[in-house]
């Protein structure tokens, strides 16, 4: 039987990777041009059919727009973008990239026009003879110099390198290498690591093709090793799944999105070719899809704990095309790489990653991912065929991830999900910079963002430019008035403080952080207690000599325009429709706002649109006074609950105990679940658990069986010991971290940490 059409679309999409082994055409270099184009324009679609249709009629119109719009000048090619600052550079390239795009494909109403063609060339000899050429001293943001704008040129000039001559060909190679000299690519340092190394690999691979020139090509290949192997500081990505940009920013979804999506392009381009992509440690970045990228993806977005400053970017205008670049926006850019790099990997990696990509595409309800706008053909041809692919669509797995190295943990259970972002020694509190995220001051301070299954819009609609900076969720602050851009930009603050991090057993966990306020006196300890249906909220040692109130924001919904959900009050709860359930279990005073909030992304972005939007939020928190001393507060989250459920649950006096609160240990114990999860913040004792040095321990009971859980978040590689006051029956399973000393009277065992706050595991028979 012949194959479906579907099927034909998706070998059609996956064919611009050749078979292992196999080998370029005899000119290796035009092959390779073709390669790439086939990469960046997409393959196997119908131009005729949508949504490839409206969206290449698009591409034209833009184009013939920017054709009519040109306008050299000594210092601009568009009127309104100056090249300086050097953005207006990058911005009138991918002008030009747009235009080179509706010449060379079929289907825009501009195709092959000579008159575009002209403009094109035009526009490019200009901007060659004007600002980027060899005489060139770049000023302003070296990125624009070296990533942004040669990404685009030579992407221009593969597309249009048979119109070109060689002339133009030799000045667009000349000028990048000007822009990314050797020494870039030959010292793994500075702003050469990470995301950025694989943007410049990426312009001088392509260069050295456009130039016939192999050892160029063989630059930019060898470049590439010092991306793959784990990193245990700086930039790159962890063992534990971990991405770290700028030294000490959390950003997998965005700096790590261009990691994913940069190699995916050179090791599709490069395969079988003589310069293909060979290093054995390229498989840390394939095994990083399924261990450090899709648990942070929930129904299609990337949580904004991992995306840095570009939660500020927003909705854009990009030549009259309206862009929403929210978390969901983050997350299809990051699903479109995963597609990408699946054509290089093996086929069982293969048929797995497009299994998760098929489930993310049917779940995102709030921004479907086969429409997005933000989409070219390419994406929607690669997304498009793996969506009519065999196979089923995989669900979220559900299940606790700790990402120590970056702080931030995921909990998924059947009815939410959550994501927690901390700060300390190792990771900033926020990072801002270019006029963006000027406020993003707390986004570190133990921020608790979670979804109700199926909700997926909460920070999608307008969060950010209405939310109160002051009051984000689950952080604890004080409300001392911070200039924009505190601290200073680029990952500068970091607290000083060494105790963060936590242990899970991959169902559950206990985490905490040592948490010192950005900018004023705050401090405070702060542990969380992650379970099946609820996430349990400790707090102690809250003090802070500003003069100002301090505050603990339990929560801060938004309820969209008009947001008329009920919120009921109860003895020591609360339940807000269509979000869930917080309970006080040990009291104190909850405080409720329901507010209209106006913003526009222009005031966290100076890129953003002016318009202006007004939601509704409700905020619960509790007041800690203007001269709090050791305060505290025990608090309890119940994501998707309804208003029965937490009530009940509020009533239940036998369903949680707080073993502890205080600066020395905070502890709770479940005795439904059979868990106790302890963060001692320093050596002591808690119920039946002893431990010599600070650590974070969970103790989870199954029938007769007991996982023991430990690590030690401060780092410091020293041993310590653990005593559980319970005599077993046998030893069942244990890291090769720990020793066990005793288990006949009571379990005594010795843990040797490393220093990447692993959890270390020791499973017992109870007698």
């Amino acid at each position: 039987m012949g194959m479906t059409r579907r099927a034909l679309l998706l070998a059609a999409a996956l064919a611009t990777t050749p078979a292992p082994g196999a080998r370029a055409a005899d000119d290796p270099y035009d092959a390779l041009r073709r390669r790439w184009l086939g990469i960046a324009l997409g393959a196997g679609y119908d131009p005729a059919a949508e949504p490839y249709a409206s969206r290449l009629a698009e591409l034209g119109t833009d184009a013939r727009h920017f054709q009519a719009t040109m306008a050299p000048a000594p210092t601009s090619l568009w009127p309104g973008h100056p090249f300086d600052p050097p953005s207006g550079i990058t911005f009138s390239y991918g002008r030009l990239w747009t235009m080179a795009q509706a010449y060379v494909q079929s289907g825009t109403g501009a195709t092959g026009d000579p008159g575009l063609l002209a403009g094109l060339l035009r526009g490019l000899d200009h901007l060659a003879a004007t600002v980027y050429h060899p005489a060139t001293v770049p000023y302003g943001n070296w990125w624009e110099w070296r990533i942004g704008s040669p990404r685009l040129l030579t992407d221009i000039t593969a597309a249009l390198y048979d119109h070109l001559g060689a002339a133009r060909v030799a000045a667009v190679c000349t000028a990048v290498d000007h822009f990314i000299p050797d020494a870039l690519l030959t010292d793994y340092s500075g702003t050469s690591t990470g995301a950025n190394r694989v943007d410049l690999c990426r312009s001088v691979a392509l260069r050295g093709i456009l130039g016939r020139d192999p050892g160029r090509i063989s630059l930019a290949r060898d470049a590439l090793s010092p991306v793959f192997p784990y990193v245990t500081r700086g930039d790159g990505l962890y063992a534990d799944g971990s991405f770290v940009q700028h030294l000490w920013v959390a950003y997998s979804g965005t700096y790590g999105q261009v990691l994913l999506d940069g190699l995916g392009r050179l090791f599709a381009l490069l395969a079988g070719s003589a310069w293909e992509v060979e290093d054995p440690a390229r498989q840390n970045v394939l095994d990083g899809v399924e261990h450090a990228y899709a648990p942070l993806i929930h129904d299609g977005l990337v949580m904004d704990c991992v995306n840095g400053r570009a939660i500020s970017r927003g909705l854009l205008w990009a030549d009259d095309l309206r862009i929403v670049r929210s978390d969901h926006y983050h997350g299809h850019a990051l699903i479109a790489a995963i597609a990408l790099l699946a054509a290089g990997a093996s086929e069982p990696e293969r048929d797995r990653w497009h299994g998760r990509i098929k489930g993310w595409i049917e779940r995102d309800t709030t921004v479907p991912v086969l429409t997005s706008r933000q989409f070219g053909v390419a994406d929607l041809a690669r997304l498009h065929a793996i969506a009519a692919s065999p196979g089923a669509a995989t669900p979220e797995p559900l299940g606790h991830r700790l990402f120590p190295a970056m702080d931030r943990a995921v909990h998924r259970t059947p009815r939410f999900t959550a994501a927690l972002a901390m700060a300390g020694d190792r990771i900033a509190h926020y990072e801002c910079g270019n006029g963006e995220n000027p406020r993003g001051w707390h986004t570190g301070s133990g921020m608790l963002s979670w979804w109700p299954k199926g909700r997926g819009d909460q920070y999608t609609d307008w969060y950010w430019p209405t939310v109160d900076w002051y009051r984000l969720p689950g952080t604890t602050v004080s409300t001392r008035r911070l200039a924009d851009r505190a601290g200073g930009e680029w990952g500068a603050p970091k607290p000083d403080v060494r105790w963060v991090g936590g242990t899970s057993d991959g169902t559950y966990a206990a985490v905490g952080q040592h948490l010192r306020g950005l900018g004023s006196t705050l401090e405070a300890r702060k542990s969380w207690f992650f379970l099946a249906d609820a996430i349990v909220c400790l707090g102690a040692g809250i003090s802070c000599a500003d003069g100002v109130p301090v505050e603990t924001i339990v929560d801060n919904r938004n309820l969209g325009e008009n947001g008329t959900q009920t919120f009921v009050r109860g003895g020591n709860w609360a339940h807000l429709a269509e979000h869930g359930g917080w309970v006080l279990p040990c009291g104190g005073e909850l405080h409720t706002l329901c507010e209209d909030r106006t913003g526009a992304w222009a005031d966290i972005n100076t890129g953003g649109t002016t318009e202006r939007r007004t939601r509704r939020w409700r905020t619960l928190w509790l007041d800690h006074g203007t001269d709090p001393v050791a305060a505290r507060y025990v608090y309890v989250l119940l994501p998707g609950a309804t208003r029965a459920e937490t009530a009940a649950r509020a009533a239940d006096r036998d369903w949680l105990s707080v073993l502890a609160d205080d600066t020395a240990r905070q502890a709770v114990a479940v005795p439904r679940l059979g868990l106790v999860g302890a963060t001692f913040w320093r050596a002591g004792t808690v119920g039946d658990l002893t431990v010599s040095a600070a650590a974070s321990v969970l103790l989870v009971r199954r029938g007769r069986t007991v996982t023991l859980c430990v690590s030690e978040p401060p780092r410091t590689g020293a041993p310590l010991e653990l005593v559980w006051n319970r005599p077993v029956r046998a030893v069942r399973r244990v890291d090769d971290s720990i020793e066990v000393l005793s288990a006949d009277r009571r379990l005594r065992v010795r843990v040797t940490p490393g220093m990447a706050c692993a959890t270390h595991e020791c499973e017992v028979a109870l007698r």
